[in-house]
């Protein structure tokens, strides 16, 4: 009888018992030496808006007052949702299914968005020269064009007004543009630099991308008069610069939406192409819906198709498609002649409100005998009113009356009422004359 069978078995059981040995040294799921990944990673700033935000809300003080946050307030402070959007979330809610909008967005929508921008009548409209896609609000649209910019116009610069929203600072440099500035606000009168933002425009390279706020410059409240758009208009198109259109504000500003896209269609009319963003946070209140629209007018319909495929390449990338709620809202605000003007109403209202707190604080400022201006609180239009007070006033005025603002002045004139406007004028009159 051979024993080698035997032997082979014991080989085999001689190694299952060594390998179970192995096994025990070692302590299953835990790796015996961790890889740190992210080690390196530094702390991001705080946005200042927000930050100042939980400084307000950190505040016990009764009486304190919040001129940071960009929204509107109704004149008991309270934030405010449009009859308008109420009676189109009726009519909108549990009639449509949760389905994928496509890359670009609900077509109705985007229709309806640059026909509030261009006009009704627009003959760029109407030739089919407006490329568009349905974008997340603002902020969104600016970063697609950032993009589009990057990819489609190469070397050319982007010009952004020194100051502006501080987030444009931020899409651009994301997207590896590279960035410039031109003046436009000047300290010395509160108002417009035309002359030097004239002397930049012009200076800057031949076919850069120029930043434009269409009305309400945030965070100045300062914009170009009617005759200082055509003269930007007319250098624009020496210089063979693209504009870029960020139009937060339609109907916000002045009341009118009209009236507010004046800029815009002024330099279609001249004959530019232009980039535009559009969006609904403001002038409809829809902040949490990220409803917004980008459009680009180009110089036919063949480039049209072929931009706006590009435009929605960008999309696609960054977020797929743009979410149907808020844009189903927009579609039925715009397209029902009964609640458009509704609409309109209301947002005449709110223009107004914010009008007519400008008016009340420069009163209670000049009834406090200061010797300083204030006539730029009510020349300047929009949400915001660039002060004039410095960094520290500002920090005074938090530490010592609970009234929170960005360091650079800037008030949101939202955060304004009836009820505190007396108490932010004296503590303004305070800080600024002792």
């Amino acid at each position: 009888m051979s024993l080698a069978p035997l032997r082979r078995g014991l080989s085999r059981f001689g190694a299952a018992a060594d390998f179970g040995q192995q096994l025990r040294g070692i302590s299953v799921g835990v790796p015996s030496q961790s890889t740190d990944f992210f080690s390196h990673v530094e702390q991001a700033p705080k946005d200042p808006i927000l930050g100042i935000t939980e400084n307000f809300l950190a505040d016990t003080n009764p009486n304190k007052i919040n001129l940071g946050v960009g929204a509107y307030r109704d004149d008991d402070g309270k934030p405010v949702v449009l009859g308008a959007v109420r009676k189109a979330e009726s009519l909108v809610c549990g009639q449509h299914k949760m389905e994928y909008l496509p890359i670009g967005g609900l077509k109705d929508f985007r229709d309806y968005s640059v026909k509030l921008a261009f006009g009704d009548d627009s003959p760029t409209i109407k030739n089919g020269l407006v490329a568009s896609v349905q974008s997340l609000s603002g902020t969104g649209s600016c970063r697609l064009m950032a993009e589009f910019q990057n990819r489609w116009m190469k070397g050319s610069k982007v010009l952004i007004p020194k100051p502006t929203w501080s987030n444009h600072h931020n899409i651009w440099r994301d997207a590896g543009v590279e960035k410039a500035e031109y003046r436009y606000y000047k300290p010395a009168t509160r108002g417009l630099d035309y002359e030097g933002m004239m002397e930049d425009l012009d200076s800057a390279p031949n076919g850069s991308l120029v930043m434009l706020h269409a009305c309400a410059h945030n965070p100045t409240g300062v914009d170009p008069t009617s005759e200082q758009w055509a003269g930007i208009s007319k250098l624009m198109k020496t210089k063979k610069h693209f504009p870029f259109f960020d139009m937060a504000y339609q109907g916000f500003a002045s009341g009118d939406c009209d009236r507010d896209a004046g800029s815009i269609r002024q330099f279609v009319a001249d004959g530019h192409q232009v980039g535009l963003s559009q969006s609904y946070a403001k002038n409809m209140g829809l902040y949490g819906q990220r409803a917004g629209c980008f459009s680009i007018v180009c110089d036919n319909p063949k480039e049209v198709g072929a931009v706006e495929s590009q435009m929605k390449a960008v999309a696609r990338a960054m977020y797929s498609n743009p979410p149907l709620h808020g844009a189903l809202l927009v579609t039925t605000i715009l397209s029902d002649e009964k609640l458009k003007a509704q609409w309109y109403k209301e947002v005449k209202e709110m223009a107004d409100r914010i009008i007519s707190m400008r008016t009340s604080l420069r009163n209670e400022l000049e009834a406090l005998k200061s010797p300083l201006p204030w006539n730029h609180v009510t020349e300047q239009i929009g949400m915001f009113c660039f002060s004039g007070l410095t960094g520290d006033q500002v920090d005074i005025l938090a530490a010592k009356n609970s009234i929170y603002m960005t360091r650079n002045g800037r008030i949101s004139m939202a955060g304004v009422t009836s009820k505190n406007v007396a108490t932010l004028a004296k503590a303004i009159h305070d800080v600024t004359t002792k």
